[in-house]
């Protein structure tokens, strides 16, 4: 660990002064990006303009003035306000608005300069500013309309006539399509930011499942094998002395839960390792009830099981699984009773589930009271069932599953 860090003074050295760190103007460190201006698409723009504008200065001469030195001043200013379009929309809306007004009052040829601003509302929209984008092109608008019907007498050139209100129906109808595709474009892209979240959300969400997932093996897995080591190695440890050949019974029993727990966990670090692959071993399910009914007798708990389990789906299976192994671990942990009972009733939609004991609770927290409830609680509700837990009122304890029964089908 770096020396600053055990000090308690901040992040290492490294850190704090490598090219990759920067404080952000909201105080806050972050992984420092690099600022991209648009110099190509505002070269680009502004060569476009000023070639178009020399075109249509061709096609309308004696009609309105050729562009001069004036002229291409404003047309390079409207172009290069583009440049911070992506920082200030705002304020490059309104600067290019305002240099298309001035070159169309001055009595220039029409042309390309409606580019820029249509360029500058796209980007002021699409940036969530669209009363300014809208509020700038009414101005141009506006300001047009007063130029071109009442000011051309006192403006350049004095043989401009008025417009007709054709040409300003044109005009606007040119507004109102760039308005149009800015707010297309915005709703878009609103769209694509809401579904990106919604994809983000629901892979959160699904790392969060897979998580609880894992979490419900591992304490199934680690609790009941870990139970009965416990019970055993105290029993070994007992008659150690006085009865060797039972304590090597005990041993032999702490071996095989122990062995028995190492694949299983193994099987589930695996599917961390190789997400989406599967399994090695075949999950466990109601046809290994007789294993743990033996591994319970290993514990000294003598489990009778009634009821035969029919054919399960998978995942269904494995809950009912780990469900009577959860139930017969808090036996075995938590009640004085040495004899259990396993029932499996099927209808034609539930399979229910009922592990019971005789008592008494050998503690507070009888039945459990932490991870194991919760845990087989939370794999019926994944597959639509209901968990009942709690004491019986002659002492004992009982859990009462009810799962969806969802017949494996037949292959």
């Amino acid at each position: 660990m770096d020396e600053q860090r055990v000090r308690g003074g901040g992040p290492p050295r490294s850190w704090r002064h490598g090219p990759q760190w920067r404080t952000g103007w909201d105080g806050r460190r972050g992984q420092e990006r690099t600022v991209r201006w648009p110099w190509r698409s505002t070269v680009l723009f502004t060569v476009f303009v000023l070639i178009g504008s020399n075109a249509a200065a061709h096609i309308q001469e004696g009609d309105r003035t050729a562009p001069d030195g004036f002229a291409r001043v404003l047309l390079v200013l409207g172009s290069g306000l583009l440049l911070w379009r992506t920082r200030y929309p705002v304020a490059v809306v309104f600067g290019t608005a305002a240099a298309a007004m001035v070159y169309l009052g001055a009595g220039y040829t029409y042309g390309p300069v409606f580019l820029t601003v249509a360029v500058a509302c796209f980007s002021a929209v699409v940036a969530g500013h669209r009363r300014a984008a809208w509020s700038a092109l009414g101005m141009l608008w506006a300001g047009h309309v007063l130029v071109a019907h009442w000011l051309y007498r006192w403006l350049p050139a004095s043989r401009d006539p008025s417009a007709s209100w054709a040409q300003e129906i044109v005009i606007a109808t040119w507004v109102v399509a760039i308005v149009a595709v800015s707010e297309l474009a915005r709703t878009k892209r609103e769209q694509w930011v809401r579904d990106r979240a919604e994809r983000a959300q629901a892979a959160r969400r699904r790392a969060d499942e897979e998580r609880l997932r894992i979490a419900r093996e591992l304490h199934d897995v680690l609790a009941h094998s870990i139970s009965v080591i416990n019970v055993q190695a105290g029993v070994g440890l007992a008659l150690l002395d006085t009865d060797p050949e039972q304590a090597r019974t005990a041993l032999t029993t702490i071996k095989t839960a122990s062995k028995e727990a190492l694949g299983e966990v193994r099987q589930v670090l695996d599917t961390l390792r190789a997400p989406g692959a599967a399994p090695r071993a075949p999950a466990p399910g109601l046809d290994r009830l007789p294993e743990l009914v033996e591994q319970a007798a290993g514990a000294g708990l003598t489990v009778a099981v009634e009821g035969r389990p029919p054919r399960l789906a998978p995942g269904t299976d494995l809950a009912a699984f780990r469900i009577v192994q959860e139930a017969l671990t808090n036996v075995v942990r938590h009640s004085g009773s040495r004899h259990a009972r396993v029932r499996l009733d099927h209808e034609d939609t539930a399979l229910r589930l009922r592990i019971d004991d005789d008592g008494p609770a050998t503690g507070a927290d009888v039945g459990g009271s932490g991870n194991g409830l919760a845990g087989m609680r939370e794999r019926a509700a994944a597959l639509g069932g209901t968990i009942e837990a709690g004491p019986r009122p002659d002492g004992g304890f009982e859990v009462l599953a009810v799962l969806p029964l969802k017949l494996k089908e037949d292959r």
